[in-house]
C-alpha cells in the first residue's frame, strides 16, 4: 500500500472516531476500505475516478473472495459492512458519494435543464417549503421521464391533452385517490411552469384530471386512552437509550398532540428550564407556540438527555442511537414498534398523527372549545380543526361548534 493510501486510511479512521462509531466499527470499515484500495491498485484504478458499477463489481469480487477463504457464502446482508466501509471512504476522498447520475443524451439533458431551473423558481420566486420542492420536482421528474422517453425531448413541443391523460392512466394502478390528487397537483404546477417558460406550447395544466375527494371523508385512526396508557407504560419499562428516547417522543405526542416534524425539529434552546415552557414551531404554518412544560413530559425529557442522548454537538434533541449520530428522519417506524411491542393494533394507519387525532378528541370531550382544540394543534383557522373531530360524534352533537358559512347574510 502507498503511502498515500495509508494517510488516507489513518485520516478515515479519524473521521470515524470523531464521528463516534465505536473502535469495533473503526476498524472493520478501515480493513474493508484497505481491501478496496488495493483491489483499485491491482486494476490501476485511481480512486478519484471510480463509479458505482466499479463499486458493486469490487463486492460481488470479494463475495467470491469471502466464499474461496472460507468455504462458505456470506451471510445474505454481510455486503452491508464492506459497502458501509467503502461509501465512507468515497466521501473522504471524492468529497461526495454517491456521485450525481451522469446526464447523457438530449433527452436527459433536457430533463436535467427543466428540473434544474424549476426548482430554482419554486425555491427563488414562490418561496415553497423545502419539503414541497422535494415532491413536486419528484413528480417532475417521473412525467419527464416518461413522456421524453415515449417521444424524445422534440415531444415537449407537441404535447397535447391526449399525452397528459394517458400520464395519468399509466399512473393510476395500484394507487390511492388521495395520492392521483396530489400527483394531478403537481403536474399541473409543472405544465403551468413549462407553458410559462416556453417549454410547450400551450397551457395544458386544466386538462389534468384529478379523481374527486370529499371534505372529511377520510376516517382517521384514533387511539382510546387506555391505548395510550398501555403504549406509554410498555415504553416506559425500556432502560435502553433507544427506550428513553422513544417514551420521550410518545409523552410528547400524547401531551401535546403534535406533528412528526414539530417534534423532529425540537431544539435544546427550546426547552427552557427555568420557565417551564416548550416553543413549538408548527412545520404547517411556520407559526411558533409556547406550551408549558408540564411535569411528566420534562421529566421524561430531561432522563433522555441526561442518559439516553448521544454525545453529539448537534442541538436537535433527538437522535439516532447509532453513528453517525444524526437527527431522526421521520417518526413513522418507532411509534409503530412502540404500538406493535404494546399490543395495541389501531383500525387504520398507526403513524405518530394517530396521537393528536386522540388529543383532540380528548380534549372535545372534556368541552374545550375548538377555537382552544385549534390554538394547541397550532391551526390557522377552526377549519383545519375539524378533521380532527369527526370521530367524536357523540360528543359533537353535545357541544355547540361554529359551522362555517352558517351566518347570515343581511
Amino acid at each position: 500500500m502507498s503511502n498515500t493510501d495509508r494517510d488516507l486510511i489513518a485520516e478515515l479512521a479519524n473521521v470515524l472516531t470523531a464521528q463516534s462509531y465505536s473502535q469495533v466499527v473503526v476498524r472493520n470499515y478501515c480493513a474493508y476500505a484497505r481491501d478496496f484500495l488495493a483491489y483499485l491498485a491491482q486494476h490501476e484504478i485511481p480512486i478519484t475516478t471510480v463509479k458505482p458499477p466499479q463499486v458493486a463489481q469490487y463486492l460481488r469480487y470479494a463475495t467470491i473472495a469471502f466464499r474461496k477463504r472460507r468455504g462458505r457464502s456470506p451471510a445474505p446482508h454481510w455486503h452491508s459492512i464492506p459497502r458501509s466501509g467503502i461509501h465512507a471512504l468515497l466521501r473522504l476522498a471524492k468529497g461526495q458519494w454517491p456521485p450525481e447520475p451522469e446526464v447523457v443524451g438530449p433527452e436527459a439533458a433536457l430533463r436535467h435543464e427543466i428540473c434544474f431551473k424549476y426548482e430554482t423558481w419554486l425555491r427563488e420566486e414562490r418561496g415553497l417549503a423545502a419539503a414541497s420542492i422535494v415532491a413536486l420536482l419528484a413528480e417532475a421528474r417521473y412525467f419527464l421521464v416518461w413522456q421524453l422517453d415515449r417521444g424524445g425531448a422534440q415531444s415537449l413541443n407537441v404535447l397535447s391533452v391526449r399525452d397528459i391523460d394517458l400520464y395519468m392512466g399509466a399512473r393510476s394502478p395500484g394507487q390511492r385517490r388521495v395520492s392521483l390528487k396530489d400527483y394531478a397537483e403537481r403536474l399541473r404546477s409543472l405544465l403551468r411552469y413549462m407553458y410559462r417558460t416556453r417549454y410547450v406550447a400551450s397551457d395544458l395544466a386544466a386538462h389534468v384530471v384529478s379523481p374527486m375527494l370529499y371534505a372529511y371523508e377520510g376516517v382517521p385512526s384514533i387511539l382510546e386512552p387506555d391505548q395510550i396508557a398501555t403504549v406509554l407504560e410498555t415504553t416506559r419499562r425500556d432502560k435502553s437509550p433507544m427506550g428513553l428516547r422513544d417514551y420521550a417522543i410518545l409523552m410528547l405526542l400524547a401531551t401535546y398532540g403534535l406533528r412528526s416534524g414539530e417534534v423532529r425539529n425540537l431544539t435544546i434552546e427550546d426547552i427552557d428550564w427555568r420557565s417551564e415552557s416548550l416553543r413549538v414551531r408548527h412545520s404547517k404554518t411556520g407559526a411558533c407556540s409556547f406550551l408549558p412544560l408540564l411535569p411528566q413530559v420534562g421529566e421524561a425529557m430531561l432522563v433522555y438527555l441526561r442518559h439516553g442522548r448521544p454525545r453529539t454537538d448537534r442541538r436537535e434533541v433527538f437522535m439516532r442511537n447509532r453513528a453517525p449520530y444524526r437527527p431522526l428522519r421521520n417518526l413513522a417506524s418507532e411509534v409503530r414498534r412502540r404500538l406493535s411491542a404494546a399490543g395495541v393494533k389501531p383500525p387504520g394507519k398507526s403513524g405518530p398523527h394517530i396521537f393528536r387525532h386522540a388529543r383532540a378528541v380528548e380534549m372535545l370531550r372534556a368541552s374545550v372549545p375548538q377555537k382552544v382544540i385549534g390554538d394547541l394543534l397550532g391551526h390557522r383557522s377552526t377549519e383545519a380543526t375539524v378533521p380532527y373531530l369527526k370521530l367524536a360524534t357523540e360528543d359533537l352533537r353535545a357541544i355547540a361548534l361554529d359551522v362555517p358559512g352558517s351566518e347570515v347574510l343581511a
